[in-house]
């Protein structure tokens, strides 16, 4: 137990008999409201569960109606709070604002890991979060930390140089570093992990973005401060919004997000209090416990369950847990932003990811002792959150068997499983049917309604374009939802089954401009169409109710590929914002300072150069000079021969001819930074260099600028 002040520790007693009261209400809300579904649904089901197949298909109905449960109570408790005042035991209501503005601030790191990211775009949304930072007259408190781990020399060697030119455009030099790894370890924690053995002990707490993320100072600030003010909490989390969606698809995200979130992250708070999950971004860690506490193990299982942790966070979370300290998501900072995936492609791609690291959860949720209950809880939503996908596909496949015997096969008065001198007569109940398929549907939709209610009774309708706009923009949230949700049954279920069987998956930067195609629509939704068009084919053949019944499910699969497409557009979100749909209140309002710089910086044209970001590292004498200071000495032993073969390679033939390892390689030796440096400025004019300085000059002669050096 990580030792912290006795008044801490009294105010951690009272919340947690709080959140266990809250839990146990939850629980008792969910257990209840499952067992009467379930049981309707025996009745609903011709044999009342006499038979295996009506078995599995009421344990599956259970399972997913309990796990939509708890998605449908956590929004209630929002309402209700937000209703009564708010939740007065969060952790901001324990500290009057000027007695928490008055706290002095402690040194804190930035940490900014990037993977294959656009490199102007990233760096610019982090200039602007450095601006608003010395908007606060507090910047002195902070270090900022670039940790790549990007591959490609193209890549990385541009982010170094963007770097230099930040640092210097800010008066940084001194505050604003540069670290790439040169070997990629466990993914962005293991990114994270070598900054805290390198630098970790300099400052006594981080505070870590994505490469979309944007956190405004005075947010920042705050959170600092608030760590000071409550030596017990080892991480605290804020609540992102999503923004700058420009296509459908991410429209349709932000607005949910930033509309249904009001009462589901203040519900989720409400439960999870001090026990919460960690996002991995957008939050902020004390150092200290979680060097000592949160070092991820390699799992020792088979297959997924063996190597290192993928999805790292909300393991972290439960291990700060354990060690004694509190994790909190705190609702009440605001300004807290990210980005959401473009198209459905790009979150697809994404999932097949996170599902594999979500599903590790299961070997650490059942393996590691002392983790809290409310953290294994945690796990078990991340996992269901793409195990309910292949769960709800069972139960169609279930659904189809029982049909198809119903049609296809003579009535058994003694069905296997069922025990008894007496048959057993099968009935159908459609008055009951229609109950159940109701309280499913209010357990989906309700919670949106309630937040058109919540935005009336608190008057915040105008924020998102009025009632009526806002109405509006809620039932189309609500068709794409239902068209998506099917899409993502079958990728989902996809994905679980390949995590389960351990295929290799790829990490690459996220997708943030580009439209989905017909081809890559076609190709990647077929699949799930075909399943879609085959199903709903046999469903006619056997019974119209049943055709009809699985329509819902069948037509979207059916229209996967003009869906994905058509949701990738720009052109269709854009009309829809100017009709004032799917708006947020950070498009109607005056934006912050912060959201303003980030658009004005990521705006910016870009003076793109003729030569590759290698090219210029090898030609530009500044460049060079930059590199080769960044670089090391790597002419040692039998390397030393290979890399001075790899320079006379590439002067003769130049780059295009070579691996990225082999460029790499170059890139990372000072001394053959130099000798390529030399050599390609006395290279042949009609040579591969010689070209590329002669490329150069015209473009300089057009443009009338001098050559940078």
């Amino acid at each position: 137990m990580a030792e912290v002040p006795g008044a801490t520790l009294s105010q951690g007693y009272r919340w947690r008999h709080i959140a266990f009261a809250r839990r146990s209400l939850l629980i008792l809300f969910v257990l209840g409201q499952t067992a009467v579904a379930s049981y309707y649904l025996l009745w609903v089901l011709p044999y009342h569960g006499g038979t295996w197949l009506e078995l599995g298909m009421t344990a599956l109905f259970a399972i997913l109606y309990a796990w939509i449960a708890v998605g449908f109570w956590t929004a209630v408790f929002g309402f209700v709070l937000r209703l009564t005042g708010g939740d007065r035991h969060g952790l901001l209501r324990r500290h009057n604002p000027e007695a928490l503005a008055a706290t002095p601030l402690a040194k804190t790191a930035i940490l900014l890991p990037i993977y294959h990211e656009p490199v102007e775009w990233t760096l610019s949304g982090l200039k602007a979060v450095y601006r608003d930072i010395e908007r606060t007259g507090r910047i002195e408190h902070f270090e900022f930390y670039i940790l790549s781990d990007s591959r490609d020399p193209d890549v990385w060697l541009e982010e170094q140089r963007r770097w230099h030119e930040l640092a210097r455009e800010l008066g940084a030099e001194g505050r604003l570093f540069y670290r790439r790894r040169p070997v990629n370890l466990n993914y962005k924690s293991g990114n994270v992990a070598d900054f805290l053995r390198r630098w970790g002990r300099r400052c006594k707490y981080m505070v870590v973005l994505d490469a979309d993320s944007l956190l405004s100072g005075d947010t920042v600030v705050r959170m600092v401060q608030l760590m000071e003010r409550e030596p017990g909490v080892g991480i605290l989390q804020t609540n992102p919004t999503i923004i700058n969606g420009k296509s459908l698809f991410a429209r349709v995200q932000q607005f949910a997000n930033r509309f249904y979130s009001t009462l589901f992250s203040k519900g989720l708070a409400a439960i999870q209090m001090g026990d919460a999950a960690f996002w991995g971004h957008n939050a902020i860690l004390r150092i200290e416990p979680f060097m000592k506490h949160c070092g991820l193990p390699k799992l020792g299982g088979f297959g997924i369950f063996g190597g290192p942790i993928m999805s790292h966070d909300f393991v972290e979370a439960a291990f700060m847990g354990r060690a004694g300290y509190e994790v909190w998501l705190e609702t009440g900072f605001g300004n807290s932003f990210e980005e959401s995936p473009p198209t459905l492609a790009d979150e697809l791609s994404r999932d097949n990811r996170w599902a594999k690291g979500n599903l590790q959860h299961l070997w650490v949720m059942f393996r590691e002792p002392g983790l809290r209950f409310a953290h294994r809880m945690a796990f078990l939503n991340g996992v269901m959150a793409y195990l309910a996908s292949p769960l709800w596909f069972g139960f169609l496949v279930l659904t189809t068997l029982e049909a198809a015997r119903m049609t296809l096969a003579p009535i058994e008065y003694f069905p296997e499983g069922h025990q008894g001198p007496f048959p057993l007569w099968p009935e159908w109940r459609p008055d009951w049917a229609l109950v159940l398929a109701l309280s499913t549907f209010a357990l989906l939709f309700l919670p949106k309604f309630l937040a058109i209610l919540d935005a009336v009774l608190h008057r915040y309708t105008r924020e998102f374009g009025g009632f009526l706009r806002l109405f509006a923009s809620v039932l189309l949230e609500i068709v794409i939802s239902i068209l998506l949700a099917p899409v993502r049954m079958w990728a989902h279920s996809r994905y679980v089954v390949a995590a389960l069987l351990n295929l290799s998956l790829s990490w690459s930067g996220q997708n943030r401009t580009e439209e989905t195609t017909w081809r890559q629509a076609l190709v990647t939704q077929f699949p799930g169409m075909l399943v879609g068009g085959c199903w709903s084919a046999f469903a006619l053949s056997l019974d119209k109710l049943f055709f009809l019944w699985s329509l819902p499910v069948a037509i979207p699969l059916l229209v996967a590929a003009p869906t994905a497409v058509y949701l990738s557009r720009i052109g269709p979100g854009s009309v829809l914002k100017a009709w004032g749909l799917l708006r947020i209140p950070e498009e109607r309002e005056p934006p912050l300072p912060l959201l303003d710089d980030a658009r004005t910086f990521r705006s910016e044209p870009v003076c793109d150069s003729v030569w590759s970001p290698f090219e210029q590292a090898v030609l530009n004498p500044g460049l060079n000079r930059l590199h080769r200071a960044l670089a090391k000495d790597h002419r040692r032993g039998p390397r030393s021969e290979k890399l001075m073969a790899a320079v006379d390679r590439c002067l003769e033939k130049g780059p295009s001819l070579m691996s990225r390892a082999e460029l790499s390689g170059l890139a990372r030796d000072s001394q053959s930074l130099a000798d390529l440096h030399k050599g390609a400025w006395r290279a042949p004019e009609r040579g591969y260099w010689g070209q590329c300085i002669t490329r150069r000059s015209h473009e300089q002669v057009s443009r009338q600028d001098p050559v940078s050096g």
